[in-house]
């Protein structure tokens, strides 16, 4: 199995106090399975990029706790530095390393967006691959004006309205989160104090204003010399070794050298060999000449374990001899495999041009479907124990008549709270069902028969949850609480029968489909 690893790289609006630096680091290695690869501060920029991986799960809990630290440390109205800047944490992107696809680090940024949002109340904006809005694709589109700009803007001009959390900033300022491929953060600083030739230079050579491809930069003054900021976003179309060259060729230009350069944070492998083998001309080369490539993928690669044997999983133990996991757990188990598939549909909808006017939709129903799915596993887990609670009530003494009482007043309410649990599933799986329509109706039609599974799973794990509900109320159902239990299922199931009917029609209309 490929691990699943995820790299993030948040900037931080503080260099020049090591101890703020240190408790956000803290806050990131709290976090089980998370680690920090690099920690870069630049004293002029008053700027520190921490680079970590880890989990994906792990990774977007490290952002959000690091984000939250840097927000009660930081305060941007008295913050003073070179580099350009909105926030306490300024950017946040996640990068798909090993097991992970991009359209999942969309997710990641889109879910840390809402949460910081919501429950820091930071305005935060989505760029790069997560951006809603072509215009905020671009970082320095979303930074234009700084945070003195921003707060002057914000809840005024509607560009400036941010994908989530309000629309007033505190001193934390506002945070960009998004999703990229692997970027190189490198500078090359002159033999001058002249800003403004690096400030040309950086001109000629970034992207926006005539220069290379895949290249930003700027210029910046730093520790007294001229500096050529610069972001790599795609270094196997424009490597270091071109930039370099350009920059060399301009500098002589204005009279000034190359002094030296400097990377921020980590580089792939690759753009450092692709840069070596440029310079020396060593067109026959390969990768695996390098040495340590050889010694990691022979001397070193780990031996296969030995088998082990299995944990049995869900449907082992579903036809194992005990009554738990039962029908119950069953049926949540079928719902979130319905979940999965809208949400599978979603995510091959997402990113085509031919769908681009539905795709703000399919990431709400994606969004909608992951947390669903996530109620629905806990919910095999949650039936389970409804019953063994129903079992405990039923062992209870009864050697008086008080013990008597008690035991049937402990058993009419384990029955009950053992049907709330299904009664629960299908509401939940009643949202699925509709998100499957949709998922049909909307979603790649490619995948429409997906979306059609997805329904037929959530329409039986309806009625396998209703089965549930009855037989855990049976003899109940005069009773008040279990008298409207069973009156909200029957509204529920007379609610699937329309939701199939739709789904038929586009299943005729839009897929072709024949039913006799």
């Amino acid at each position: 199995m490929t691990t699943r690893i995820v790299e993030c790289i948040p900037n931080f609006s503080e260099a020049r106090r090591p101890d703020v630096v240190a408790d956000i680091a803290a806050q990131i290695e709290s976090v089980r399975d998370v680690r920090i690869l690099d920690q870069h501060s630049d004293m002029d920029h008053n700027r520190t990029v921490i680079t970590f991986v880890g989990s994906p799960e792990g990774v977007e809990e490290a952002a959000y706790l690091a984000i939250a630290r840097a927000a009660d440390l930081i305060n941007l109205d008295d913050h003073q530095g070179e580099h350009p800047r909105i926030g306490a944490t300024d950017v946040v992107p996640f990068v798909p390393l090993s097991g992970v696809s991009m359209v999942e680090c969309v997710e990641m940024a889109r879910r840390l967006g809402k949460r910081v949002g919501e429950d820091l109340g930071i305005p935060v904006y989505l760029y790069e691959e997560a951006a809603t809005q072509p215009e905020r694709v671009n970082l320095e589109n979303i930074r234009r004006g700084q945070y003195e700009g921003l707060k002057q803007e914000i809840g005024v001009n509607p560009v400036r309205v941010p994908d989530f959390g309000p629309d007033k900033l505190t001193p934390a300022g506002a945070t960009v989160i998004g999703a990229r491929q692997p970027l190189i953060a490198y500078n090359v600083y002159l033999t001058t104090d002249d800003v403004s030739i690096a400030s040309k230079i950086a001109r000629t050579i970034r992207h926006s204003t005539g220069g290379l491809r895949y290249i930003k930069a700027m210029g910046v003054l730093v520790e007294g010399r001229a500096q050529v900021s610069m972001n790599l976003t795609n270094f196997k179309r424009t490597s270091i070794a071109s930039v370099v060259e350009m920059i060399r060729r301009e500098a002589v230009r204005y009279g000034v050298q190359v002094h030296h350069s400097e990377l921020v944070g980590l580089v792939p492998n690759q753009a450092m060999t692709d840069a070596a083998v440029w310079y020396t001309q060593m067109d026959q080369f390969v990768p695996e000449q390098i040495l340590e490539t050889r010694l990691y993928e022979q001397a070193f690669s780990e031996p296969e374990a030995e088998a082990e044997k299995p944990t049995p999983d869900f449907l082992e133990e579903l036809a194992s001899g005990d009554p738990t996991p039962g029908g119950g757990s069953a049926s949540a188990f079928s719902a979130a495999m319905a979940a999965s598939l809208v949400a599978m549909v979603g995510r091959v909808t997402i990113g085509k041009k031919k769908y681009a006017d539905v795709e703000a939709d399919m990431w709400k129903m994606v969004e909608k479907a992951t947390d669903l799915q996530t109620k629905m596993k806990q919910a095999v887990i949650d039936d389970a124990k409804s019953f063994e609670d129903y079992i405990t009530a039923r062992r209870l003494p009864v050697d008086t008549e008080e013990q008597k009482a008690d035991r049937i007043k402990a058993i009419q309410a384990a029955s009950i709270h053992a049907a709330e649990v299904p009664l629960q599933v299908a509401r939940n799986t009643l949202e699925i069902l509709g998100l499957a329509v949709q998922a049909a109706e909307l979603g790649n039609v490619n995948a429409i028969s997906d979306a059609a599974a997805g329904a037929a799973l959530a329409k039986a794990a309806i009625e396998g949850a209703g089965l549930n509900v009855r037989i855990n109320l049976l003899g109940l159902e005069k009773e008040t609480a279990p008298a409207q239990m069973l009156g909200e299922l029957r509204m529920i199931e007379k609610q699937v029968e329309k939701y199939h009917q739709s789904l038929y029609e586009i299943l005729v209309e839009r897929g072709g489909m024949h039913f006799s």
